[in-house]
């Protein structure tokens, strides 16, 4: 049975990925560099083979905060937030959260800018998302790829089973987007972080993890009210990436996330999976050595 239309973007619309838990900061002086016309701030550390760090919705470059100086003892680590995320230029008319094309677009350019011909990525939900995109559109720039929970609800279509978990994880979601859509963040964010991350996910956040949240919701509040087509990302744009991919999922994230990856993994050429024990949706900072350790072995090997 395949998804509709409605179903896939609302889906896009309520994915975030903001379950935060620990309070280290980058040190390194936050750069900025022109893409695609647009400013984007970055921090890096290390030095070697580069590895670009995406976020997910709702989060910003300080999300990697725990990882960049683990792999800068390897590689050039960079962590950039992405278009209509703090501290760029943000709007409620901006660029939505899941316009994945567009932030995957940005993702290539990002890495031109710098001379980079080839680079690792390593990415989170919407960021995840749009690192597929990027992936499908420039396979030759990709040396490797590591992937948590991408919301790529178009792989689904004409899944067996999966209309029915969809529509039911909508439902939970959809007082949410209507708070976004109301312009009600106050209400709309902690709706959206206990529907992803489970009940009480919002109250167990330190105040700074909050403020993230709050520094980054115009992307959020575009995804509620535009009118701009949702890109759908498919089985055979997936076959398209031959690099390979690491695929991780949490032990305790909704169902709908476990879908994509099984889709994922039946239509990637090259890839390998990992779930994450003691984690929900936000892997990388829920449990972050476990996360790091996968990584960083699929990435010595390949």
């Amino acid at each position: 049975m395949s998804i509709s239309r409605a179903i896939y973007c609302s889906l896009l619309a309520l994915i975030s990925t903001s379950t935060l838990n620990a309070t280290t900061t980058i040190a390194d002086e936050i750069k900025r560099i022109s893409v695609n016309g647009y400013e984007l701030a970055y921090v890096e550390q290390g030095q070697g083979e580069p590895v670009i760090f995406v976020h997910g919705g709702l989060q910003d470059y300080r999300m990697w905060s725990e990882q960049l100086p683990k792999f800068a003892a390897h590689y050039r680590a960079i962590a950039y937030s992405r278009r209509n995320n703090y501290p760029n230029v943000v709007s409620p008319e901006g660029t939505p959260d899941s316009a994945a094309d567009v932030h995957g677009e940005d993702l290539a350019a990002f890495a031109r800018a710098f001379g980079f011909s080839k680079i690792r990525v390593i990415a989170h939900s919407s960021g995840a998302h749009a690192a597929l995109f990027f992936a499908a559109t420039h396979p030759d720039m990709v040396v490797s790829l590591a992937l948590n929970e991408p919301p790529a609800m178009g792989i689904l279509s004409g899944v067996p089973n999966s209309t029915d978990i969809l529509k039911e994880f909508v439902k939970k979601q959809a007082p949410a987007r209507e708070a976004f859509k109301a312009g009600d963040v106050q209400r709309g964010i902690p709706m959206i972080v206990d529907g992803i991350g489970g009940p009480g996910a919002y109250g167990r956040r330190s105040d700074a993890h909050k403020k993230m949240n709050f520094d980054n919701v115009a992307s959020y509040q575009a995804d509620a009210t535009t009118k701009r087509p949702r890109p759908v990302f498919t089985c055979d744009m997936a076959k398209t990436i031959t690099a390979p991919t690491l695929l991780s999922n949490a032990e305790r994230s909704p169902p709908v996330f476990h879908l994509v990856i099984d889709q994922l993994e039946r239509c990637l050429p090259n890839r390998e999976r990992v779930e994450i024990a003691a984690s929900s949706h936000t892997v990388p900072w829920e449990n972050p050595d476990a996360y790091d350790q996968a990584v960083l072995d699929f990435m010595e090997k390949h």
